[in-house]
C-alpha cells in the first residue's frame, strides 16, 4: 500500500498523543435505561442463582436509520464531532434534518476512544485510549440528542478484544456501543499509518460474542457493533462472524472520493457481507469533496443496494 493512501489517515497518530486513561465517577443514568427489561421483585435467594438465558430488549437498527458524527477532542481533522460538541450536535440534527421523513432516525456520536499512535507508549502498542471524563463529555451529547454513543476503537499493536472490554463499565450502559476500525490493527514491526492493519472474522465474532453475552447478563437492549472497512484487504473471512443474540452488527463501507468512486467501493465490499449483518456507509465532507466533486446527498445514499442501516460522517 502506498504511503500517500494513509495522507488522510495519518492526521489520526498524532490524536491524542498526550491524553491518559482517567478515572470519574460511575456513568450517569438517563431515560434510555428504561428500554432494558426490568429485574424481578421476587426475594434473592442466599445461594447464587444457576445461569439464566434473557432476551435482550430491541436495539434501534431494524426499524431505525443511525445517522452520525464521529469525532475526538482535538482533532477537527478526524470528524466535526470536537470542541464545542452542542454545536456539533446541533450541526448533527442539521444533517439529520436533510434526510428523508419516511424513516425514523436514530442519532450516533461517534467518540474515536482507542487511537492508534506513531509512537509504542509505555506498554509498546501504538495505541492511546480516552479518559474517562471524554467518554462522559461524548455520552452527554449523544444523550442530549437521544441517540447512540459508539466507541471507536483503534487497536494499533493491541488487540480488539481486550480494547473493548477496556471500556465495560460504560458499555454496561444501554445507550452505549463499539466501532471497530481494522485498519489501524497492524502486525508487529508496522508502524500504524504506514500501512492497512487488518482483521479477521473470527475476531469480530469474540468481539460481538462478548457484547452479546454483557447485553444478556445485564439485560440491556441490542448492541451496535459497526465495523469499518475502506478496502477488500482490511477484513478477511467474514464468514466466521456468526449472528449473536443482544448484538446488531453494522459494516460501514468506508470508501473516499467521487459519488462513482464510492459507489464502486460499495459494490465491492458489500458483496462480502454476512447475512446477519447491516450495512452501513461513510461520507467524508473534505476528501469526497476535493476536485469540485458533490458529496452525496441522502437521497443518493439512500438509494444504493442494499440500503444503508447507518451512515456515518467525517
Amino acid at each position: 500500500m502506498k504511503r500517500n493512501a494513509f495522507d488522510r489517515r495519518l492526521l489520526l497518530t498524532t490524536a491524542l498523543a498526550a491524553v491518559a486513561t482517567g478515572a470519574c465517577g460511575a456513568p450517569r443514568q438517563v431515560p434510555w435505561a428504561a428500554l432494558s427489561t426490568p429485574a424481578p421483585s421476587t426475594p434473592v435467594s442466599p445461594s447464587p442463582p444457576a445461569p439464566t438465558t434473557t432476551t435482550p430488549a430491541p436495539g434501534p437498527v431494524e426499524t431505525h436509520l443511525l445517522v452520525g458524527f464521529c469525532g475526538t477532542p482535538g482533532s477537527p481533522q478526524l470528524g466535526r464531532m470536537t470542541g464545542d460538541l452542542a454545536a456539533a450536535s446541533r450541526a448533527l440534527r442539521d444533517r439529520i434534518a436533510t434526510f428523508p421523513a419516511d424513516r425514523p432516525i436514530t442519532p450516533v456520536v461517534e467518540l474515536i476512544a482507542t487511537t492508534a499512535q506513531r509512537s509504542p507508549g509505555a506498554d509498546g502498542s501504538y495505541r492511546s485510549r480516552c479518559a474517562d471524563e471524554t467518554v462522559q463529555e461524548y455520552l452527554d451529547a449523544a444523550r442530549a440528542v437521544q441517540g447512540l454513543l459508539l466507541l471507536d476503537i483503534q487497536p494499533g499493536h493491541a488487540d480488539f478484544l481486550p480494547e473493548v472490554q477496556a471500556y465495560e463499565k460504560w458499555l454496561r450502559e444501554p445507550d452505549v456501543g463499539v466501532a471497530l476500525d481494522p485498519e489501524w490493527a497492524v502486525a508487529p514491526g508496522v508502524v500504524p499509518g504506514e500501512e492497512f492493519g487488518h482483521t479477521t472474522g473470527a475476531v469480530l465474532d469474540r468481539v460481538a460474542g462478548y457484547l452479546g453475552d454483557l447485553a444478556g447478563a445485564h439485560r440491556l437492549p441490542e448492541k451496535v457493533m459497526v465495523y469499518h472497512q475502506v478496502a477488500a484487504s482490511v477484513v478477511g473471512d467474514e464468514e466466521l462472524l456468526r449472528p449473536h443474540p443482544g448484538v446488531s452488527v453494522v459494516k460501514v463501507v468506508d470508501g473516499i472520493g467521487s459519488a462513482a468512486a464510492k459507489t464502486s467501493t460499495w459494490r465491492t465490499l458489500t458483496r462480502t457481507i454476512p447475512d446477519q449483518v447491516y450495512p452501513g456507509f461513510k461520507l467524508f465532507f473534505d476528501e469526497d469533496t476535493r476536485h469540485g466533486a458533490a458529496l452525496m446527498t441522502p437521497e443518493q445514499v439512500l438509494a444504493l443496494t442494499p440500503t444503508p442501516a447507518y451512515v456515518v460522517y467525517e
